[in-house]
C-alpha cells in the first residue's frame, strides 16, 4: 500500500503536475500533424501517438493502485477493480512492445504522487467517488482510442487500438452499472 501523504498531496495539487489525461490524448490527435510530417516520418509519429496513449494506460494503473490503496472500496469492489488494473497492465505491455517494433522508446511511468495529485485523489472520500472517477477515465481511454485509430498509419496498430478500445468500454459499461447509470438513449456512445 502506498500512503500519500496529505501533505505531500497538497504540495503536489498545487505544484503545477500536469498528467496526460484521455482529453489530453484527444488534444493531441486532434492537435492535427500535417500531413507532409506524417510522410515524413511515420514510424516516428505512430511511436508518438502509441507513447501518448501508453501515458493514458500509465494513468489507468496508477488511478486503480490509488483506489485500490484509499480504503474507499469493498472486498467485491476491489477484487474488480484490481481485475480491470491488471488488463491496464496488459495494455501497457502491448503498447510498449508496439513503440519498440516502431523503434521508438517507451514512456516510462510517473510517481504515484504525482498520478494521485492530477487526478484529485485528495478529494476521494467514498466508494462512489472512487467508481466516478474511474469511469470518467475509462470512457476518456475507449474515446481516445478510437480516435487514435484514423491517425495511425500503420493498419497493424489499429487494430490494436480498436481492441484496447473495447476493453476500455466494457470497463466504463460495468462501472456504469455499479453506478446505476441509466443506459445512454443515444448512440454512438462513444466516439
Amino acid at each position: 500500500m502506498i500512503d500519500i501523504p496529505s501533505s505531500s498531496r497538497r504540495s503536489v495539487l498545487t505544484g503545477g503536475v500536469t498528467t496526460l489525461s484521455a482529453a489530453g490524448l484527444v488534444a493531441l490527435l486532434g492537435g492535427s500533424v500535417p500531413a507532409a510530417a506524417r510522410k515524413a516520418d511515420l514510424p516516428a509519429q505512430d511511436a508518438q501517438l502509441l507513447n501518448a496513449a501508453l501515458a493514458l494506460e500509465h494513468e489507468g494503473i496508477a488511478a486503480y493502485q490509488i483506489a485500490a490503496q484509499s480504503g474507499l472500496l469493498s472486498p467485491d469492489v476491489l477484487k474488480v477493480g484490481i481485475t480491470f488494473q491488471s488488463h491496464h497492465k496488459t495494455h501497457r505491455d502491448d503498447l510498449a512492445a508496439a513503440i519498440g517494433r516502431l523503434g521508438g522508446v517507451a514512456a516510462t511511468s510517473k510517481p504515484i504522487a504525482d498520478y494521485a495529485a492530477s487526478l484529485g485523489a485528495g478529494a476521494l472520500k467514498t466508494q462512489t467517488d472512487v467508481l466516478k472517477l474511474a469511469l470518467r477515465l475509462e470512457r476518456g481511454a475507449a474515446n481516445a482510442y478510437l480516435g487514435l485509430i484514423p491517425s495511425l498509419q500503420a493498419t497493424e496498430f489499429h487494430v490494436l487500438s480498436a481492441r484496447l478500445a473495447g476493453d476500455e468500454a466494457f470497463h466504463a459499461a460495468v462501472l456504469g452499472n455499479v453506478l446505476n447509470e441509466p443506459i445512454p438513449q443515444q448512440a454512438p456512445i462513444f466516439g
